[in-house]
This record gives C-alpha cells, sequence and structure tokens, in this order.
C-alpha cells in the first residue's frame, strides 16, 4: 500500500508537469503536500516538512550552483570558450573533426550548464558545417553527447551536485569517477555514432551561426583552459590530498576548508575574474552585471531543486523511505540498476533530467544506508538515467530539432538515440567500477 500511495504521489507530479504544463517548482510542491495527506503526515507537521526540505538541500547547494553559473556565464562571454574550440579544431583537423567537437564540447561543458553551452557551441558547429561542407548533424552530435554527459554526470552542475548533497558523497571522487565513465560514453554517443549520420539532413538557419570575437580580443590559449578547468583541478587535487594526509596533520584542516565544494568554487570565480575578467579589460560593473544575469537564469533550476527537496523530506519525515528501502532490500535487481531504471522511467514521463534525477533520489536515497553501494557510483546511475530517451516532454529535444532544422522523425533518429547511448553506457560503466571499488 506504501509503495502504491508514492507511485500516486509520483503520478500526480508527472501530470501536473506533463499534462497540467504546471511549473516544475509549483509541481513538486503540490505533490509533496498531497503526498504528506496520502502518507498520513499530521496536518500541522506538513509545512514544515516541506520548509526544512528545500531549507536542508538548497542550503548544500546554493553557492556550488550560483558560482558555477557566473562562472560558465563568463567564460562564455569573455570568449575563452571560442578559443577553446579554435585550439581543439586546429589539433585535430578535418579528419578527425567530430573528435575535436566531443572535446571542446567536454572542456566548456565542465563550467557551462547545458542550455547556455547548448546557445553558445551548437552555433560553432554550425560554422564549421559550413565550413568544411559536411553535415551538421554529424559535426554537432558528439559536441551535444559531451554537453549531455557533463550536465548528467559531473559536479558542479545542478542535478550530480544535489545528488551528491542528497547521499552525502564525495564530491571530488564523484567527479573522478565520474570522468572515468564519461570519457568511453562520449566516444561510444559522439564520435562513433556520428559515423552513421553523414547523410543526414540538416538545414541550420543562419541566424544561427556563431558571432566570433576578433583573433585579438580573445583571451589566451593557457588562459583559457586553466580557467575553464580549474574547478575540476581543484576538486580532484584536494580530494586526492585529504585521502593521503593523516586527520591529526597540520594541514588537514586547510585541505579540507578548501576541498570544499562551495569553497572551489568561489575561488575559481575569483580567479576567472581576473584571469579572462578584469585582465581582458571588463570593467567590474560590466562583470557583476554578468554574474546577476547567470544568476537570474538559474533560478528556476534552483527552485526546483528546492522542490525536490520537499518531497524527499515528505518521504522521509513519513517514514516511507525507510519502508521502501526494506521492500527493495529483497528486490533481485542491483541498487544501481534499479535506481538507473527508475530515474529512467521519470525522465522518460517528466523529460526534466533534473526532475527526474532529484525525485529517484529522494525515493532511493536509504539504499546508502541500508544496502552495500557506493554512495559516489549511485550519484552516477541515476545521472545516467536521467538522460534516458529525450523525446517531445523534453525542452531539449525542441532545441535540437529547432537549431538544426531537421524533421522530428530525424530528431529521433539522431538526438534521442544519442541521449539513450550516453544513459546505457553511463549504466555499463558503473556497474564496471562498481566491481572495482
Amino acid at each position: 500500500m506504501t509503495i502504491l500511495l508514492v507511485l500516486i504521489s509520483i503520478a500526480i507530479l508527472v501530470l501536473l508537469i506533463v499534462w497540467a504544463k504546471l511549473n516544475p517548482f509549483l509541481a513538486f510542491l503540490i505533490s509533496s503536500i498531497t503526498a504528506g495527506f496520502l502518507l498520513g503526515l499530521p496536518a500541522d507537521k506538513i509545512a514544515s516538512s516541506v520548509q526544512n526540505g528545500m531549507g536542508h538541500l538548497l542550503g548544500d547547494l546554493v553557492i556550488v550552483i550560483v558560482m558555477g553559473a557566473m562562472l560558465g556565464k563568463l567564460v562564455a562571454e569573455s570568449g575563452a570558450a571560442q578559443r577553446i574550440a579554435g585550439v581543439l579544431m586546429k589539433v585535430f583537423g578535418e579528419k578527425h573533426i567530430t573528435w575535436a567537437m566531443s572535446l571542446t564540447g567536454l572542456i566548456v561543458g565542465i563550467p557551462l550548464f547545458y542550455n547556455v553551452g547548448f546557445v553558445l557551441l551548437v552555433p560553432l558547429a554550425f560554422t564549421v558545417s559550413y565550413q568544411y561542407r559536411i553535415s551538421a548533424v554529424y559535426v554537432g552530435i558528439p559536441l551535444l553527447a559531451a554537453l549531455s554527459v557533463t550536465h548528467g554526470f559531473l559536479p558542479p552542475h545542478p542535478s550530480p551536485a544535489a545528488l551528491v548533497a542528497q547521499f552525502e558523497a564525495n564530491m571530488g571522487l564523484t567527479l573522478f569517477y565520474g570522468f572515468l565513465i564519461t570519457i568511453p560514453t562520449i566516444i561510444v554517443a559522439g564520435p562513433l555514432f556520428s559515423t552513421l549520420l553523414k547523410k543526414v539532413k540538416a538545414e541550420p538557419l543562419k541566424t544561427f551561426q556563431a558571432e566570433t570575437r576578433p583573433e585579438e580580443e580573445l583571451p589566451g590559449t593557457t588562459n583559457s583552459f586553466f580557467t575553464a578547468l580549474l574547478p575540476v583541478v581543484l576538486l580532484v587535487g584536494t580530494t586526492a590530498l585529504s585521502l593521503n594526509t593523516p586527520e591529526d596533520s597540520f594541514f588537514a584542516p586547510l585541505i579540507s576548508f578548501v576541498a570544499n565544494p562551495g569553497i572551489v568554487m568561489i575561488i575559481s570565480v575569483l580567479v576567472a575574474t581576473y584571469t579572462i575578467g578584469l585582465r581582458m579589460k571588463f570593467t567590474m560593473k560590466h562583470l557583476m552585471e554578468l554574474y546577476t544575469n547567470a544568476t537570474k537564469d538559474i533560478a528556476m533550476i534552483l527552485l526546483i531543486v528546492a522542490g525536490a527537496g520537499a518531497l524527499k523530506q515528505i518521504f522521509t519525515d513519513s517514514g516511507v523511505s525507510l519502508t521502501i528501502a526494506e521492500g527493495l532490500k529483497n528486490w533481485s535487481l542491483h541498487p544501481l540498476i534499479l535506481a538507473w531504471l527508475i530515474t529512467a522511467i521519470i525522465r522518460v514521463c517528466v523529460g526534466s533530467a533534473t526532475v527526474a534525477g532529484l525525485t529517484t533520489a529522494g525515493i532511493i536515497a536509504p539504499l546508502v544506508t541500508t544496502m552495500n553501494v557506493d554512495p559516489n557510483l549511485l550519484v552516477l546511475s541515476i545521472g545516467a538515467g536521467s538522460l534516458m530517451f529525450s523525446h517531445f516532454n523534453d525542452a531539449g529535444f525542441w532545441m535540437y530539432k529547432e537549431f538544426f532544422n531537421v524533421s522530428i522523425k530525424d530528431t529521433i533518429k539522431t538526438w534521442s538515440v544519442m541521449e539513450t547511448l550516453v544513459a546505457v553506457m553511463g549504466l555499463v560503466g558503473v556497474l564496471i567500477l562498481d566491481l572495482f571499488i
């Protein structure tokens, strides 16, 4: 009966988003309150559960997500992303152009949120397509595969960062494991898959061609790569140091402080403010305007994350999470496969990768303590499932179709299949890592 009530609560969430076209934040609030009543929480406790769930999750994430948005905005506006793409194109050449696009998507996609990365980099793919007279889909899919993987697998992107917080995983380790899975996933869903797409017809609108900056206005190569990758270097580096530093060491507290994801992102933004901001003749006023606009861009993402925290707290306070965890113990499915499957189903129903991942987290969280599963791998398993088969209810599906100006049929054959490959390869990678961790 308990599981049925949970399914009803999730069905309400799905219907509110898909059928009623309600804003996901409002849908989360309504489904959370409804779930509270259905699961027998006292009426006077429901509001406090919703508030506590929102506050607890946002408290862990606000700095990471907001700082990540600011860094991504500056990487885009300064021309650092254009510089990175240009350098990689020169290194790989026309013969290996899809590999260059994949690497561009990976590097630039780390600090950029998906929608920003899409709008910024897709026009660059069109420029390459026109220059070499090859299919825009053939060039673009490897780029978008890399952006999708970073969005679903790697902190500081909203969903994996939120999952790290919910499961009390280690962000540095999650990032390290994520990279081990990311590389083969991008190769399969990007350059290898794109070899089947050379004849797909696409006529991108000239409106979407990149507005390139003059060469002399771009940051230097070292500066661009260093600034874009600094969060990764700090997260992985401090995690490695903390694992090899005794707890009673004089440096342990300092390493622990710098290793905090929020501190890493603050340091990265401050460094970027100088390296690709002030140093590139941006005024402080202009930089602060960029940061303000970046915060506006991710305001709704923060609210969706908060809403997911509310639903999770309702499940926790009603005791349903423990009940489900006890029930799942008897399932023959591996917990990592189960987490992936639940996320994939919600993703296909709802369309939003972030909503799918965070909704699953509220259901599956007790597995971290009741079953022998690595929380870092659980983050990646859910992240992979959240990218499963993008279709008509996903904004990314329509962005791809309209930007590339392809038919619905070809959108499904290219975009939807690519997203499915990412999801399946992600799960395979997680299960392989689970054998050794």
